[in-house]
């Protein structure tokens, strides 16, 4: 049976594109509760920010402003783990991942003293595989980052009241997040291929989870604002050196998302529009992408 350890970064099978959006392709409305009108009216706010969706594909997204990802593990000395050995009979589908990885810019090659070794998982059908990354021991130096995440009863609570809501995917969650110099060489990973590291922050780290829930939560709420261009850094760390967003403004959405899955809710399709149209500015101006496949929407 395939069984995913929490500490293990699970390595996708990727293309170097996605396949490009089509205004057909959106999931809006259903014409058994709505109008034409009303599927019209929402689906032209959507396709108007229509350079935030991504199609199917495992492409690498632009990068989320001002979030990174930083592996602080103190003074401890590097840990460079042995090879696992991996079967015959898959290493040329641990070839061709890699390969795709690379292609799509998620990683690069890797001079770094660090190495986590990764491990293949085979699928119940007995024939695919899952390729992870085991950080177990890079999670175990790693310090905590502090950060509330939502409480899942919180985020149910009066969703019995509501008429209209929209599900949404944000696309390729994590690897929106770019990492540190101290970050990618951490993170670097052994493989019979030799050794490779992160460009975007990966899945299994300990961290990883906080990190975007922080994003999110700025990005919907507007604690931090983004400086101004002359000061803007691509691995500047918002939240360390960012300054307070004005006051007055309310928020996106009213409610708290988990992680990289959004809810959008309303007691009418009017405000509904409204409210979507507020995320998709935030998503614009944080430099955040929505996955079409993934999101209903109304």
């Amino acid at each position: 049976a395939e069984e995913v350890d929490g500490e293990w970064a699970v390595l996708p099978d990727v293309s170097p594109a996605t396949i490009e959006v089509r205004i057909e392709d959106l999931q809006v409305g259903d014409l058994a509760d709505n109008t034409e009108d009303e599927i019209c009216k929402l689906r032209d706010i959507i396709w108007a920010h229509r350079h935030l969706l991504i199609g199917k594909g495992n492409a690498l997204p632009p990068a989320a402003v001002g979030a990174i990802c930083d592996i602080d593990v103190g003074d401890a000395a590097p840990i460079a783990q042995r090879v696992r050995k991996i079967a015959p009979q898959f290493r040329e589908k641990v070839s061709d991942l890699l390969k795709g990885l690379l292609s799509a810019k998620s990683i690069r090659h890797s001079t770094s003293p660090w190495a986590s070794p990764i491990v293949v998982i085979i699928k119940k059908n007995g024939v695919d595989i899952r390729l992870c990354i085991d950080y177990r021991l890079v999670n175990g130096l790693t310090k905590l980052l502090i950060y509330p995440m939502p409480l899942i009863n919180d985020l149910l609570e009066d969703l019995d009241k509501v008429l209209w809501y929209c599900s949404l995917d944000m696309a390729s969650g994590f690897w929106v997040v770019s990492m540190t110099d101290r970050g990618r060489a951490i993170s670097a990973f052994i493989t019979p291929f030799g050794r490779f590291e992160w460009n975007r922050m990966p899945f299994g780290l300990k961290n990883a989870p906080q990190i975007y829930q922080r994003l999110i939560d700025n990005a919907f709420y507007g604690f931090l604002r983004i400086p101004p261009a002359a000061d803007q850094n691509a691995l500047s760390d918002l939240f360390k050196a960012g300054d307070p967003e004005e006051t007055g403004e309310s928020s996106v959405l009213g409610r708290r998302s988990y992680i990289d899955d959004i809810l959008v809710t309303a007691g009418s399709w009017d405000l509904l529009c409204d409210r979507v149209k507020a995320l998709l500015k935030a998503c614009d101006k944080w430099n955040i992408s929505i996955s079409v496949a993934k999101s209903f929407w109304g």
